[in-house]
């Protein structure tokens, strides 16, 4: 599965410029540490790596951190999960969550937004993307595994019992799947 993903971009990659504009909007400036969580093939985090961030991508399918480092050898990978990375309490300055806790049955978000938070330094700064539903949290079949539809003041809620404060949303539809939406939230720690 992991070569059919990278194959789907071709070494082509381009992301929309609303895409672009969050995350380097809120993370490339950081000052500290920046986790790019479920890295894929490494295209976010050559990109921040290229604004200047301090990024490290992060993912848990060895053919994804192989073929990033091959292809971005600039910048930095590692194999993990976003979840088990044994990082000190705040001690990361901003996290790239994009699409990367879509196939996390509900019950387990608010574990895994509590992951991030705990790695987070005070204001520190999350972008995450996911797809989006107009009125429920609807599983439904991917080309990997089951994936979930959010709405996305469900999943702000989420955010915010999680301990973190939405800045910026924003909803897009993909430009080759008319049906299918997706949604982008930023965020950032709420004062301990």
């Amino acid at each position: 599965m992991s070569e059919q993903y990278i194959g789907l971009f071709g070494g082509d990659w381009k992301a929309l410029d609303d895409d672009t504009a969050l995350i380097r909007g809120h993370l490339a400036g950081l000052d500290g540490p920046v986790l790019d969580l479920g890295c894929g093939p490494g295209y976010w985090t050559a990109d921040l790596h290229a604004q200047g961030a301090d990024v490290t991508g992060v993912d848990m399918v060895p053919e994804f951190i192989t073929h990033a480092r091959a292809t971005f050898p600039e910048a930095r990978f590692r194999l993990g999960s976003m979840t088990g990375l044994g990082l000190d309490d705040r001690t990361v300055a901003g996290i790239l969550s994009w699409y990367s806790t879509i196939h996390l049955p509900p019950a387990e978000l608010d574990r895994v937004l509590g992951e991030f938070r705990r790695m987070l330094v005070p204001g520190g700064k999350l972008v995450i993307g996911f797809f989006d539903s107009d009125d429920e949290v609807a599983p439904f079949d991917h080309k990997v595994i089951t994936a979930y539809r959010w709405p996305v003041d469900e999943f702000s809620a989420r955010l915010a019992r999680s301990g973190f404060t939405e800045v910026q949303r924003q909803r897009q539809q993909f430009p080759d799947r008319p049906d299918r939406r997706y949604a982008a939230i930023a965020a950032e720690v709420t004062s301990r």
